[in-house]
Order: structure tokens, then C-alpha cells, then sequence
């Protein structure tokens, strides 16, 4: 019988370990190649049709990244971003436990209404609301615009949350108050790394909704609170595509950087279960 034949660099697709890093290439592809006109349109000086590439090439893209106001307009909205996302899973935590173990009279309402925010549109909510932040002092500030990114993003983290307290064994908990454990240290130290993955995947998802947040950034900051997508659809306005392309690579950054890391991780923990599986 004759034997078969493999040819070489194709025989290790078929494996775990070779599918699952084409797949980590096309993902990768998939996120990286639209990205791709953006970034030669940040450095284009001009590109008329039917060029296939630039006349002429300029550093004005890099030089307006590195501008004051842009790099202000970033840590602005890295510092809202990352308060938007603790203060979420913070309450995510509290509101997805109470629907995620507890079963009482309504429940249902409940949920509904930490939905509501995002079934009803923001801009009708937002323009409800903000005759009380202009009254309390919450207008044009960092503290208003953190506020008012809680009410698209707190509902994603009660639900997910919600999810993950729903699929959680007490029991460890109950182990850990036998042993002595008080309710702060069973919660550090028992229920937090048993909800890490929700947690992590709320806080990024969190994160990632603050940090592309527009309409509501624009009311109530009232264009006092500058962040970068507010300066991304100005000179998308103006009409200014080199500009614009440098700050839109600018703005996706993060969310590939995050995927990327995830991506990483997910592909990691594969690798150490197949480890564990063989051994």
C-alpha cells in the first residue's frame, strides 16, 4: 500500500495549533487591512484620481498628532473611558447580582429598566436631562460627561454581569464565610476572580463605548470638554481628509490595540489547555 504524501508547509494546517493561528491571521487581516487608506491618506499631501498613490506625501498628519490640543483631547478621553468603564462594572456588579441570583416580585421590571436607556434614544434622554446638569453645576464639565456615559454603558454591564452572577456556583462563596471570610474579603478574593472574564469583557466593551462616544460628549460637555472623537468629526466637517485620517487612526488605536491583547490572551489559554490535555 502506498503510502501518503504531505507537502511541505501544508501538513501542519490541519492541527489545532495551525488553524487556530490561520485563524489569528485572517482576524488580524480583517481588523488591519481597512485601516489601510487611512493611514496613506494621513500622510497624502495630495491624491487626485485616478492616482494609484499619492503626488505628494506631508508630515502634517503626524505633526497635528502630536499637537497640544490633540494630545489634551486624548488623555481627556482616556480619563473618561477608564472612569466610565470602573463605574460601570462597579455598579454592573451590584444590579447584575440582584438579577442574576435573586429571584423576586419585579424582576422583570427591573430589567427593563436598566434597559430602557438604551431602548430609548440618547439624544431624546440626553436633552431630557440636561436642564438638571446645567442646574446642579454638571454642564461642561468631565464629571457631567462621565455621568452621562454611565446611562449607555451601565446597562451592558448589568446584563453581561447579570449573565455571569447567573452561572455562579455560591457554594464557594458559602466555603469562604465558613472559613472565616468576611464579606469583603470573600468578595475580593472568591467571587472577583470567578467573574473575571465577564468582568474583563465588561470593562473593554465599556470602555470602548465611552471612548467613541460622541452626541452625548458634545451636549453635555458643551464643547468645553474636548475629546478626540469631538475633534475627529470636526475635521471630518472641515473637509480636511489628511487630518481626518490622522485622527481616526488615531481614535481606532485603542479598540485594535484591545482586540489584538484579547485576541492574544483567548489564543494563550487555548494553548495551555491543549498543554494540559496532552499532558
Amino acid at each position: 500500500m502506498r503510502g501518503r504524501t504531505s507537502l511541505p508547509g501544508l501538513s501542519g494546517l490541519g492541527s489545532p495549533r495551525g488553524l487556530r493561528a490561520t485563524t489569528t491571521v485572517v482576524v488580524v487581516a480583517a481588523v488591519l487591512l481597512p485601516l489601510v487608506p487611512l493611514l496613506v491618506w494621513s500622510v497624502a499631501g495630495t491624491w487626485r484620481y485616478p492616482d494609484v498613490v499619492p503626488g505628494r506625501f506631508t508630515r502634517r498628519g503626524l505633526d497635528l498628532v502630536l499637537d497640544g490640543e490633540v494630545v489634551a483631547a486624548t488623555a481627556t478621553s482616556l480619563l473618561i473611558a477608564v472612569t466610565v468603564a470602573v463605574l460601570a462594572c462597579a455598579i454592573g456588579l451590584s444590579a447584575g447580582r440582584a438579577i442574576g441570583l435573586y429571584r423576586f416580585r419585579g424582576r422583570r421590571l427591573v430589567q427593563f429598566l436598566l434597559l430602557a436607556p438604551v431602548i430609548v434614544p440618547g439624544l431624546a434622554v440626553t436633552l431630557g436631562i440636561q436642564v438638571f446638569f446645567v442646574r446642579y453645576g454638571l454642564a461642561d464639565t468631565v464629571l457631567g460627561v462621565v455621568l452621562v456615559q454611565l446611562m449607555p454603558t451601565v446597562p451592558y454591564a448589568a446584563t453581561l454581569l447579570g449573565a455571569a452572577y447567573a452561572n455562579l456556583d455560591v457554594d464557594y462563596e458559602r466555603q469562604a464565610r465558613t472559613l472565616g471570610s468576611g464579606p469583603w474579603r470573600t468578595f475580593l478574593t472568591v467571587t472577583v476572580p470567578l467573574l473575571r472574564p465577564a468582568l474583563v469583557t465588561t470593562a473593554l466593551l465599556t470602555f470602548l463605548i465611552s471612548w467613541s462616544e460622541y452626541v452625548l460628549t458634545l451636549l453635555i460637555g458643551g464643547g468645553q470638554v474636548t475629546t478626540l472623537p469631538l475633534l475627529l468629526f470636526a475635521a471630518i466637517g472641515s473637509s480636511d481628509r489628511t487630518a481626518a485620517a490622522a485622527l481616526g487612526l488615531l481614535v481606532v488605536l485603542p479598540p485594535v490595540v484591545i482586540v489584538l491583547l484579547v485576541a492574544r490572551r483567548l489564543r494563550g489559554r487555548d494553548d495551555a489547555w491543549m498543554g494540559l490535555a496532552r499532558g
